[in-house]
């Protein structure tokens, strides 16, 4: 299997009739999923998602892919193929189509109906081109064949694009559910016709391929949604993403079951339901759905809230509840059932939303002590079925961290797959498909764009350093009037700290050091006031690390009389 390495330079020219490839995001982490196709100078974009930031990250709200590569060759990209509508593969678009709001976006009725709702939000009217399964559509220099794929949200599409230097098949995200509740199963017939014809790169699912078997059938929540809620004695609130059709499906029929009515919780929830609903792929039985407003006037044991904030995300509504300061205050007998896998590094935040709802009285039921969730991912034993029926010539593992994408490749071998045939890539790694082989050739600059706010791209990894600084080390400032005509100091220094236990009157030990110290760097020439606040950084730094074992940001002032 072919490694990429830290060093790998830029690649060189794509050659003629060889077909490019490059993540902009996804390989290496679960989220943030793009992958940019080349051949004769056209490009092809396929998925283009976020990433949620992790704790590490404060005051970010999303992450993007890093778009420098296309940014001047705007012109030439064809399209956008968007194989669902999970945030991880759409959510990104409207920042791509803020540099070019004309490119055409191809995909399911569904995903498409997703964007435009979100694209209205950022005032962009985009070229929307629905497919469906089994369809082939020619996009430019490219042609899209597209698959009917099961996942946790309705119409997932995988996609095959040919062109002169051979096929790609793209699953997506994707699972082999055989039981699926909206009857549309992975189109495995279509998957061995396509490998008669020849898969010459298969870029395929890993974030399921350390788990063994086959991903449980999304019927079987089913039963078990039934026996929480005639469990239940009191409110029933239920967290799962905004976009998980099929979820609120299952919360919609077991409600109804109860004598409970729903009402949708998070501007994301009732937005995405109400698409579902009104073009047929969310069925509500009559009089279940009731608007938020109405719900506080029904007994406990005859309302269910629907509500997003399933991963710990802090500004969402079930961690806004696990914190009381939402409408919804949950009580004592309540039930929360939390009906998603954890997506790693969101662990700790899910934690932490379950030890509040819990601290609160609320029972809490999670995948972890109940089957309230089925992946929506192939697991080992569902990509090894593809592998035996594609027979790909070239494999590359895509949307996971490292290790899922080295289990994925592992099983790519063990069905035959020739080990240098495998190509493990990160983002920005350069793979061309050239004489039907698959090589690593170069990279690309590509880094995380973080969202913060309004502003994209400003924050950067030292400011969000500094962040962390101050979050966890505290904040001390330091004053001082000096004459470099006399040598003195005039007036302070005047220290004060923030987000420090200690109290001000600690830092009165290190005021006459601070003075010494500026008084020896003026008798020894140094006028300038930048270099009179570095010694007082220093002085104060090292002081507070000997003293206090901080490292708070310190922030110098030296004003010249």
């Amino acid at each position: 299997m072919s490694h990429p390495h830290p060093e790998l330079s830029l690649p060189p020219a794509l050659p003629s009739g060889g077909l490019r490839i490059v993540a902009l995001g996804g390989l290496g982490e679960v989220g943030r999923n793009m992958a940019v196709l080349e051949f004769a100078g056209r490009l092809l974009i396929i998925d283009c998602g976020v990433l949620f930031p992790e704790d590490h990250q404060p005051g970010v709200d999303l992450i993007l892919p890093d778009f420098e590569y296309i940014a001047d060759r705007m012109d030439d990209i064809e399209g956008i193929v968007l194989t669902h509508g999970h945030e991880d593969h759409i959510g990104a678009v409207p920042y791509l189509l803020r540099l070019r709001r004309d490119i055409p976006i191809y995909g399911s009725q569904l995903t498409l109906a997703f964007v435009d709702a979100k694209l209205k939000e950022h005032r962009i009217r985009p070229v929307l081109r629905v497919v469906r399964e089994d369809e082939t559509v020619k996009v430019g220099e490219f042609s899209c064949e597209f698959v009917a794929v099961n996942h946790s949200i309705p119409d997932a599409l995988a996609v095959a694009v040919t062109t002169a230097a051979g096929t790609v098949l793209h699953t997506g995200d994707f699972k082999m559910d055989q039981l699926p509740l909206d009857g549309r199963v992975t189109d495995l017939r279509a998957f061995a016709r396509l490998g008669e014809q020849g898969v010459d790169l298969f870029m395929v699912d890993s974030t399921n391929a350390e788990v063994p078997g086959f991903v449980t059938n999304e019927v079987e929540i089913g039963p078990v949604l039934d026996s929480v809620f005639a469990q239940a004695e009191k409110r029933i609130i239920v967290a799962s993403f905004s976009s998980h059709v099929h979820r609120v499906q299952q919360v919609l029929n077991a409600a109804h079951a109860h004598g409970r009515k729903v009402a949708l919780v998070g501007r994301s929830m009732v937005r995405n339901m109400g698409i579902a609903a009104d073009l047929g792929y969310l069925d509500v039985p009559p009089g279940v759905l009731i608007d938020l407003k109405r719900a506080g006037d029904l007994a406990d044991d005859r309302i269910v809230y629907m509500s997003t904030g399933s991963q710990g995300e802090p500004m969402a509504a079930l961690s806004r509840m696990a914190n009381g300061d939402h409408r919804v205050q949950v009580g004592h007998g309540d039930t929360v059932i939390l009906a998603s896998s954890l997506i790693p590094g969101n662990e700790n935040s899910v934690f932490r939303v379950i030890n509040g709802l819990t601290r609160l009285g609320a029972r809490v039921v999670h995948s972890g002590n109940a089957k309230v969730h089925v992946s929506g991912h192939a697991s080992a034993g569902e990509l090894l079925y593809c592998y035996n029926i594609l027979k790909p010539r070239n494999v590359m593992p895509v949307h996971g961290e490292v290790r899922h994408l080295v289990a994925n490749a592992a099983l790519a071998v063990r069905t035959g797959v020739p080990a240098e045939r495998v190509v493990l890539a990160e983002d920005g790694v350069v793979v061309d498909l050239v004489d039907g082989k698959a090589s690593v050739v170069g990279a690309v600059p590509c880094g995380y764009v973080f969202v913060d706010g309004s502003s994209v791209g400003e924050v950067t990894e030292n400011e969000l350093k500094d962040r962390r600084t101050l979050g966890e080390e505290g904040f001390v400032s330091v004053f001082a009037v000096v004459s470099t005509a006399t040598g003195k100091v005039l007036a302070g220094p005047q220290i004060l700290a923030r987000g420090m236990a200690e109290d001000d009157a600690v830092f009165e030990d290190i005021q006459p050091e601070v003075v010494r110290a500026l008084e020896d760097a003026i008798s020894g020439g140094a006028t300038d006031t930048y270099q009179l606040q570095q010694v007082m950084r220093r002085v104060i730094g090292q002081w507070v690390n000997r003293r206090l074992r901080r490292r708070p940001m310190i922030v110098p002032v030296v004003v010249e009389a």
